[in-house]
């Protein structure tokens, strides 16, 4: 087994609001699967706790949200069924905070990417400070693929012609252009962010729960309606990850050993 820094979720409540942080400052808040295992459960407890009117999720350091997977853990991969477990579990995951029935934000600093980026588009609402770097960069990293679910939220948000350049071109989205996308809400500067984040989470305490909860639902059931069922991609995430290219790239990052992609 690949030794990893586990890191951790953290969670604080204060006035109704829950602060989420990806707590992994050293490695860019890049996910271990114990991390994943601790936002499952947190979703979990916060969706229980009547005294939570809204859900921040943050990184910690002031330098990413969230650095993606942690690459590293894939050194233990073997055939390409073990990325679809690997996808399958994420789905899992990340349907448990898009499902939270409470409003939900992603406070965003610095990087935004792969596990970060499903994570962030998730939410309900996003707002960034001009450092923010956001895309899911595999075509140049990893050479993996996304499910067809966390696919579909990129092609919701971005449309096709931006998920093209995120994921083909694997271009970063910046702060400039995630505002004008519609992919975050608003721009503040990293001095100003968390109290601006904690006022629009806080007002959510003064609207109709039940209007707030009835539109987040509604919204879901129709993009559920219109998404490709989970199983729709698993044909070239098996192949994908059960390539030459996914295990020598893995390698590469691991063990700094250089390689080409081959397309096999």
């Amino acid at each position: 087994m690949t030794d990893v820094s586990q890191g951790q979720v953290d969670c604080r409540i204060d006035q109704g609001v829950a602060w989420v942080g990806f707590n992994r400052p050293e490695s860019r808040n890049a996910m271990t699967w114990s991390m994943y295992d601790a936002l499952e459960r947190l979703c979990r407890e916060l969706e229980a706790d009547p005294q939570v009117v809204a859900v921040v999720f943050h990184g910690c350091g002031g330098k990413a949200f969230v650095a993606g997977t942690d690459i590293k853990q894939f050194a233990d991969f073997e055939g390409g069924e073990a990325g679809v477990n690997y996808e399958r579990r994420i789905d899992s995951v990340i349907a448990g905070l898009e499902n939270l029935r409470k409003p939900t934000i992603a406070m965003l600093e610095g990087f935004c990417v792969g596990g970060g980026a499903a994570i962030a588009l998730a939410c309900d609402f996003r707002y960034c400070t001009p450092t923010l770097k956001f895309g899911v960069p595999i075509a140049e990293t990893l050479g993996n693929c996304l499910s067809v679910t966390n696919l579909s939220r990129l092609m919701d948000l971005l449309g096709v012609a931006r998920t093209k350049q995120v994921l083909m071109a694997a271009e970063l989205i910046d702060a400039p252009q995630a505002l004008v996308a519609g992919l975050v809400g608003g721009v503040f500067e990293a001095d100003a962010i968390r109290q601006e984040v904690e006022r629009k989470a806080q007002a959510f305490a003064g609207r109709a729960p039940l209007t707030v909860q009835a539109t987040k639902d509604v919204i879901n059931r129709v993009l559920a309606h219109r998404r490709t069922p989970a199983d729709g991609s698993d044909d070239w995430i098996r192949t994908c990850y059960g390539s030459r290219d996914f295990k020598a790239a893995v390698d590469k990052f691991v063990s700094k050993t250089p390689f080409e992609w081959t397309g096999e």
